[in-house]
């Protein structure tokens, strides 16, 4: 059977560790992208700090005609400065800025005589134009300034020798998200190196004895059952393997003492059939001896289906794989089982030719004695070949359709359909069916007539099939 690529174990094991080694990248990147903000963003701080602490030793050491004249000279698009009578920060924010304060304290030398008041705040601005830039990054910087990004703005306000205070008022943006080319080269490392381990580990010692499992589980649903597999890869398929084998050793030997038995059985019986009937013609009243030789050859009849029925159900014949065209053609041909065939595609199967043709001959005996003639065709359906057997008999009651699967089952209708008048024809095709993982169905058609279909299952190993599906798709 077909499975879907993305279906399988490697794949499914590939698609998770991508995954999974994609969102790690991807939280890596953040915080470190988080963490080299804070960076930016402290530099930019104490580099404000610091520019205010010198112009304060400026303002405090200059002659005071030189203040307004010093103020203006430390201005930059940045960073301004601004002489006033009142601070411009009246809350201080003393636990987020604390860092700010102590360092301007100890560019000042100062040990808290001064008042040094700061204050930070988060705030979207626009994004300021960037000069110089080529007509495509032009193009996409205009893009990213439609939106707002987040800035932080920091208010110093330090009190003065003279009484009044020096305002600083700075803004630092946050830095463009950046995705360096190490992180991409390091994560392609990785996963390559990661994924070549995998795909060792997942074809050596994991898919490759899963495979061989689900194939000799498939063989044993055959009725095709193999030697005990190696056991080898991890612990637990080592364990699920010894399970298997285990398995398959215990169904093969139900299967084979229960057959032994029932032929035994049957086969045991012939000995006193056959003393019994040989007692029976010593009858001097002919009408008593012809009863009971009727019913010692009726007993005797039972005795060789039931042991027919067992042969069916050993299954020691081979499988091989077959055109489905050239085998029913053939058997088309024999004139003790003559058929109408109509055809179908160019398809091959595995099969056990022998057990399966005696399943096939008892359904077209059966439609041909109760029906009046048999047609056989045959097509795909998903992962099946379907062979179907119809006739135009009258059928059979809806609520008997599964019930004549059973051994030794009789209608009392008009149609009867058991083999050699014993009801095992059905019960011995089903079997060899299910012997080969299929299974047989019974159902009246709308038109008249009974339609039987036998369902097997395709090998993935025999050739042809695939084309045949695409072409049915």
């Amino acid at each position: 059977m077909t499975r879907p690529r993305t279906g399988s174990l490697r794949a499914q094991l590939v698609i998770l560790i991508l995954g999974a080694l994609a969102i790690a990248q991807a939280v890596s990147l953040w915080l470190f992208a988080d963490e080299r903000s804070l960076a930016v963003r402290a530099a930019l701080g104490f580099e404000a700090a610091g520019r205010a602490a010198n112009v304060v030793r400026l303002l405090e050491e200059a002659p005071s005609d030189l203040s307004a004249s010093i103020v203006r000279a430390a201005n930059s698009p940045l960073v301004r400065f601004d002489l006033a009578p009142v601070p411009s920060v009246n809350a201080p924010d003393h636990h987020h800025a604390a860092y700010f304060e102590t360092r301007v304290r100890a560019l000042l030398g100062d040990g808290f005589s001064r008042d040094i008041r700061v204050n930070l705040r988060e705030t979207a601005v626009p994004l300021h134009p960037i000069p110089n830039l080529s007509p495509q990054m032009a193009r996409m910087h205009q893009e990213m300034m439609r939106g707002r990004m987040q800035a932080v703005e920091m208010t110093l306000s330090i009190a003065l020798s003279g009484g009044q205070w020096l305002n600083v008022d700075t803004r630092f943006e946050r830095p463009p998200l950046q995705w360096p080319l190490s992180s991409f080269l390091a994560f392609g490392l990785t996963a390559g190196l990661i994924l070549v381990a995998v795909f060792w580990f997942v074809m050596t010692r994991l898919t490759g004895p899963l495979r061989d499992l689900s194939r000799a589980a498939e063989d044993l649903g055959r009725g095709d059952a193999g030697e005990p597999l190696p056991v080898s890869g991890p612990a637990e398929v080592r364990d699920l393997t010894r399970a298997f084998n285990r398995m398959q050793q215990r169904l093969t030997r139900f299967v084979s003492d229960r057959t032994r038995i029932l032929a035994a059985v049957s086969h045991d019986l012939r000995s006193p059939l056959t003393a019994m009937r040989f007692d029976a013609e010593l009858v001097e009243d002919a009408e008593t001896r012809e009863s009971l030789i009727a019913s010692i050859d009726e007993m005797q009849a039972m005795a060789e289906a039931t042991l027919t029925f067992a042969e069916g159900l050993a299954g020691h014949e081979p499988s091989e794989v077959v055109d489905v065209s050239d085998w029913l053609g053939a058997m088309a041909g024999d004139k003790a089982t003559p058929f109408k065939l109509t055809g179908g595609p160019a398809m091959t199967v595995r099969i056990r030719p022998l057990a399966l043709r005696r399943a096939l001959r008892n359904l077209v005996e059966n439609a041909s004695r109760y029906g009046g003639s048999a047609t056989v065709g045959w097509h795909r359906a998903g992962d099946d070949l379907v062979i179907e057997i119809t006739d135009h008999g009258p059928g059979i009651p809806e609520d008997e359709l599964e019930e004549v699967f059973a051994p030794f089952h009789r209608l009392e209708a008009s149609r009867s359909l058991e083999t050699g008048g014993h009801g095992l024809g059905l019960a011995i095709a089903r079997a060899i069916v299910r012997g080969h993982g299929g299974d047989i169905r019974l159902e009246n058609r709308a038109e008249g007539g009974l339609k039987a279909s036998i369902f097997i299952p395709l090998a993935e190993d025999a050739p042809n099939n695939d084309q045949t599906k695409q072409k049915e798709t």
